[in-house]
């Protein structure tokens, strides 16, 4: 398959990046990301030189641009991973939240419609279905109840896939996944956050009580369930994709100390966010039985394999934080663009 990935320079498009050069080698990835501060080149240093992965800094809001891509690479399916995804920078500012993940997503409709394009994957969030209470968990048709302006949009988004397919009858599939983790995370997540504070020392700042419920799920696992979905999902479905590792936020917060070598004494609660959702959870018994997809990490090996991974991969986390990162793509490409060769890669 040629396949036109968004967002591919974050964290989870990375991760899906890096699996499809590992798993399907035959696979062509066009990887497109404007490279905003979540977008960081250096995710993909370990692909440079491949021939068969191809990075284009783009914005998926531009859709001449995007239709040029699909046409040009004779694009097969397109996986969208492109997004504002921090909910506490959505209650900052939405309007980035509704250029980039309303517009950007309908964009790229726009374009995969027209440039032919078999099937049209969103990557979406478990926040669109709103808050749980004590018990339950998500199933594909529990009723959109978005509670934040990043779940606004990407329940808007969503309505737009789910209006191609119904309307123009493009083949659209959407997953939902829980909360992910994982090495490359940018540290404005919970869990990199603490896990950089606690290496230095510094407090963690936990929202309200702490005792928030979130189904976390390795990113490994998320991009394997993507794939499979990709390639075998129904068209106009909707795929849960959870690990059903349910934990409150402030046990998370204690595991990474432990790991960290550290005493709960850094903990700070600190106020709560506007409408913070309590709880969610996944039912991902649809994949599971339709494509045969299981999650292989068990969270508390995860998690040490993280906080170890912060630990070895200090450059990288010190370029995140100080911004240095951001150089890397003029860095990488200045000379190619100059001479004409940078759109080879």
């Amino acid at each position: 398959m040629n396949l036109l990935i968004t967002g591919g320079a974050g964290f989870i498009g990375s991760a899906y990046a890096r699996l499809l050069r590992r798993t399907r080698p035959d696979d062509l990835v066009v990887n497109v990301d404007v490279l905003t501060y979540a977008g960081n080149l250096e995710n993909l240093t370990d692909l440079e030189g491949d021939a068969r992965h191809v990075f284009v800094r783009a914005d998926i809001r531009d859709g001449a641009a995007m239709l040029d891509l699909m046409k040009r690479h004779a694009i097969d399916a397109v996986v969208n991973f492109a997004a504002e995804s921090h909910v506490d920078r959505s209650i900052m500012s939405a309007e980035p939240f509704l250029d980039t993940n309303v517009a950007g997503t309908l964009r790229l409709l726009e374009a995969a419609r027209a440039a032919g394009v078999k099937r049209f994957l969103q990557v979406s969030t478990d926040e669109v279905y709103g808050s749980l209470g004590p018990t339950g968990a998500f199933v594909e048709t529990t009723p959109l109840a978005p509670r934040s302006p990043y779940s606004a949009s990407k329940t808007a988004a969503d309505h737009f896939v789910m209006a191609f397919h119904h309307t123009h009858g493009m083949d659209t599939v959407i997953t939902r996944c829980s909360n992910n983790y994982g090495p490359y995370q940018f540290p404005e997540k919970l869990i990199p956050l603490m896990i950089l504070n606690a290496f230095d020392g510094q407090p963690l700042p936990v929202y309200g009580d702490g005792m928030q419920v979130r189904d976390w799920i390795h990113v490994d696992d998320h991009c394997e369930a993507i794939d499979l979905v990709l390639r075998g999902g129904r068209a106009g479905d909707v795929y849960n994709v959870g690990a059903s590792n349910e934990r409150p936020n402030l046990d998370v917060v204690r595991a990474i100390l432990r790991l960290a070598g550290r005493d709960e004494t850094l903990i700070r609660h600190v106020p709560d966010r506007p409408g913070h959702d309590r709880r969610y959870a996944m039912d991902s018994t649809k994949i599971q039985k339709e494509l045969g997809w299981r999650p292989r990490h068990v969270f508390e090996d995860g998690l040490k394999e993280t906080v170890a991974w912060y630990r070895a991969n200090g450059t990288w986390t010190e370029r995140v934080r100080s911004g240095a990162y951001r150089d890397y793509y003029d860095r990488q490409y200045a000379v190619r663009l100059a001479t004409g060769a940078g759109a080879k890669r």
